[in-house]
């Protein structure tokens, strides 16, 4: 099992409070919804909370069965979907599954051709990403998160750019695949975290 113990946490740019203070454990199977206003914190918390920013004070660790993982470390627990994270445009979307599952192992049962047909894009194998349109996009970011066999998934307005059925796949799709990971959901949208059992409204923290 894998903790995320978060203590006094605060981050701050020049002289604005990002956050203030947060103190928060998360531990497998639970699912947070992180909300607030557009401009509120919520990508810089994540950032914080994945490691590849640092916090202005306090903690976070990570712990797996008991021991900590240093924080050079916590990338292979975990995945990010987010609209500011952009996939190498210069492979065909056969490459880039091939190339990101080189360093993350995927959910047991699945492979490439199954990723392919989840994500409705069998058709579009040997297709440079670049010419993906941004909806097509979207159904790889997440579907590369949610199909690698880690402890935490990270996603930030996971449903940018789907269109009504999309959204609907995407509720399958983390009803599937997400059961036994910690799962954080950074979003405004009620229809992309209604499922959450804990919530944290960023606000609260200024």
């Amino acid at each position: 099992m894998l903790k995320i113990q978060i203590e006094e946490a605060s981050k701050r740019f020049q002289y604005e409070w990002i956050f203030k203070n947060l103190n928060l454990s998360l531990q497998s199977g639970d699912r947070l919804a992180v909300t607030g206003s557009n401009g509120s914190g919520k990508s810089t918390l994540l950032k914080c909370l994945a490691g590849s920013i640092p916090l202005s004070s306090g903690k976070v660790s990570y712990n797996l069965n008991g021991a900590e993982i240093p924080d050079t470390d916590w990338f292979k627990q975990l995945t990010i979907a987010a609209p500011y994270l952009e996939l190498p445009e210069e492979f065909t979307l056969e490459e880039l599954l091939d190339f990101h599952f080189k360093f993350k192992s995927p959910k047991q049962g699945l492979d490439i051709s199954e990723m392919l047909e989840i994500l409705y894009l069998s058709d579009h194998r040997n297709k440079l990403v670049s010419q993906f349109s941004s909806g097509m996009k979207q159904r790889v970011k997440l579907g590369i998160s949610l199909f690698s066999d880690v402890s935490i998934v990270f996603l930030d307005e996971p449903t940018t750019n789907l269109d009504k059925k999309g959204v609907s796949w995407y509720l399958d799709l983390v009803e599937k695949y997400t059961k036994d990971q910690i799962l954080m959901i950074c979003s405004n949208e009620p229809r992309e975290f209604e499922f959450c059992q804990e919530k944290l409204v960023l606000e609260d923290y200024k």
